[in-house]
């Protein structure tokens, strides 16, 4: 009777196999492959956790230079005694680069002002000459001879400084370059013109020395 009640307690334990083989009968692939094929998936995301503080330490690397780089940018920018000499050097250097230009300028301005002023005073002073030698040609004092062709040689020298005279009759009366000393009525004429020059007048390029004298005919 108790070998019976052994056997009775061996039949009723529950019997557990654990199959140890490398290759599974079913898929006849190798058992622990796709454990390891699985584990790298699931360490990916720890891999990357860790990968991503390297690349926070890079990107503060790269802000940090380049804050550095302002920095030394800024530092340069700053003021430098020397530079500053320098620049206000050369800023002196164009003031009077400047100034001596516009001296140069007002001094040959003056130049050609004093010259005019001079050749007018010399003409000035001969023009009781010219007007003695129009009238000894009106006379007929200086047709030929030595004295008319020095009076000649007076003028021509005379219109190389742009002397021209003011001796036109028959043109429209002008306030600018005629002194009317007569007036005469004239059918012959629709406005008033220069009938008669009394006393010619002169002009230096565009500049009146002197007015001509005459006689306007004035329209009945």
């Amino acid at each position: 009777m108790p070998h019976h009640g052994n056997e009775e307690e061996h039949q009723s334990e529950p019997v557990s196999f654990r199959d140890n083989r490398k290759i599974d009968p079913e898929t006849g692939e190798v058992r622990g492959q796709q454990n390891d094929a699985d584990t790298p998936a699931a360490e990916d995301p720890a891999a990357g956790g860790q990968a991503s503080p390297a690349g926070d330490s890079s990107e503060g690397d790269a802000l940090a230079q380049a804050e550095a780089i302002l920095n030394e940018a800024g530092a340069d920018g700053e003021s430098n005694p020397a530079v500053d000499v320098v620049a206000e050097l050369r800023n002196d250097l164009l003031r009077l680069q400047a100034e001596y230009v516009n001296y140069r300028r007002r001094v040959e301005r003056d130049r050609d002002v004093a010259r005019d002023q001079a050749v007018i005073g010399v003409i000035n002073s001969l023009m009781p000459v010219l007007d003695d030698i129009d009238a000894a040609r009106q006379h007929g004092d200086l047709a030929e001879g030595p004295f008319a062709a020095i009076a000649g040689k007076l003028e021509n020298v005379l219109r190389t400084y742009e002397l021209t005279r003011i001796d036109e009759v028959g043109v429209a009366f002008d306030p600018n370059i005629h002194e009317a000393l007569m007036q005469q009525p004239s059918a012959d004429v629709q406005v008033d013109s220069v009938s008669q020059i009394l006393r010619a007048g002169y002009r230096k390029g565009e500049r009146v020395l002197r007015a001509a004298q005459v006689i306007v005919a004035v329209p009945e």
